[in-house]
């Protein structure tokens, strides 16, 4: 099961469990649309994979199967636009 996570890696945004704004890779990493296509290039910094828009979850699930609250903040790893 996917773990939603609630930010973006690079800047720091939050997420809603339901945003169409969040990309992942297929090992969760998460991006924003706005750094996933300005600074990553649609590419995962972190394995080199594909990002794409995260599956939005259904509410009438989400109390049984909650979005994590571990948030993975790397800015490191990302280019600035600099």
């Amino acid at each position: 099961m996917l773990e939603l996570r609630p930010n973006c890696e690079c800047c720091n945004k939050d997420f809603p469990p339901a945003s169409r704004e969040a990309r992942i890779c297929s090992f969760e990493c998460t991006f924003c649309a706005t750094c996933s296509e300005t600074l990553l290039g649609g590419l995962c910094p972190n394995c080199g994979g594909e990002l794409v828009v995260r599956p939005i979850r259904p509410v009438a699930k989400l109390a049984n199967n909650p979005p994590s609250r571990a948030r993975v903040y790397k800015p490191q790893g990302c280019p600035t636009s600099a």
